[in-house]
């Protein structure tokens, strides 16, 4: 069994905190030529406290996890999966 990294046991944590199904959170580590991929599943219902207002929670903890990857020379990115049944709307370009 594989053991997780600090940048992902601190999304983990920090979603969890957040969320009100703290049990549907999954996480994915991928690390590429690119850096780090961290990729976050939430229950449906959570997406609105993940993304926040405008995004600005996302953002926030994009910003959180730019620092822990800085810690550990790493280049942090991270991927909010859209659930099935999400009632976002996608933006038209």
């Amino acid at each position: 069994m594989a053991t997780k990294s600090t940048d992902q046991e601190f999304l983990e944590y920090l979603v969890k905190s957040i969320v009100d199904h703290p049990d549907d959170v999954k996480v994915d580590r991928k690390v590429d030529e690119m850096g780090v991929l961290l990729s976050l599943q939430v229950n449906p219902q959570d997406m609105g406290q993940v993304v926040g207002r405008q995004g600005a929670t996302a953002k926030s903890i994009r910003s959180l996890l730019r620092i822990v990857g800085i810690k550990h020379n790493a280049r942090v990115n991270l991927k909010i999966e859209e659930p099935e049944g999400s009632t976002r709307v996608p933006k038209e370009s």
